[in-house]
């Protein structure tokens, strides 16, 4: 799938210059030749592949590919709720995350599917103009074709494309990633084999446009200068990764010019 249409992976890797101070320390005392699996830097993104209308029965839909991590997400609506409720001036968004039987055979599907969803909830009502879309609901569906690791910050990222797809009203794009503590070093956009021997983890969800973050989530045991210099390397990334989306919503329009 990510060959189609001749497209290639992009890169969104933070500045190096974002992230002040010295040279950082291996992450293992006895290995100073210490990298990372796939040959990336510490401070270095896998390449993004993104396409939307990756779903002819949605109204909306995306495909996400960064590294070993595909994901594909359908958005259904603005539609009449099934559940019966009462009228309300602003629309209702449901989302629900799963994944393949296939996506990885480390994984207990029922609670961290559950858990995901409502993460994948609070990133992107903050971003949604609900009022647009009164007395209806929104439906996000988003599968895990294969878990490489950082697989909330993509589901989030591609769920936000197929909305927009979906012509549905944002203030504006989602962009999210994240961060693991390994030792003395950050390490972003973990692959899975980093996250299993993670201190810690800490990932951003923003609007890059409008500065705003609509989620954030930090696990295990954070210095307050590994804090901000993690919140600096997600805010820098996530700005590069949602010019990366957007060029990706205008891929279609200008097929269709053509």
């Amino acid at each position: 799938m990510a060959g189609k249409g001749g497209a290639t992976p992009a890169t969104y890797s933070p500045s190096l210059t974002t992230v002040k101070g010295k040279k950082k320390p291996p992450i293992f005392a006895d290995d100073a030749n210490w990298v990372r699996s796939d040959g990336r830097h510490f401070h270095q993104c896998r390449p993004a592949f993104l396409r939307t209308n990756a779903v002819n029965s949605a109204s909306g839909s995306a495909y996400a590919e960064f590294g070993n991590t595909k994901v594909i997400v359908s958005v259904f609506g603005p539609r009449e709720s099934k559940k019966a409720m009462m009228y309300s001036d602003v629309g209702r968004l449901n989302c629900n995350v799963s994944y393949t039987t296939f996506a990885t055979v480390h994984r207990n599907q029922g609670s961290d599917s559950k858990e995901l969803s409502s993460m994948l909830y609070k990133a992107l009502e903050g971003a949604i103009i609900l009022e647009s879309f009164p007395k209806t609901t929104v439906d996000v569906f988003a599968l895990v074709l294969e878990s490489g690791g950082s697989d909330l910050p993509v589901i989030i990222s591609c769920a936000s494309l197929a909305l927009a797809d979906a012509g549905i009203l944002l203030y504006d794009l989602v962009a999210a990633v994240s961060v693991s503590c390994l030792g003395k070093n950050l390490v972003i956009d973990p692959s899975l084999e980093e996250e299993s021997p993670q201190d810690g983890s800490f990932m951003i969800s923003c609007m890059p446009s409008r500065n705003e973050i609509t989620q954030l989530t930090l696990t295990g045991e954070w210095s307050t200068p590994k804090i901000s210099e993690a919140m600096e390397l997600c805010l820098d990334a996530c700005s590069k990764l949602a010019k990366i989306m957007r060029s990706s919503l205008r891929e279609p329009l200008s097929a269709s010019e053509e």
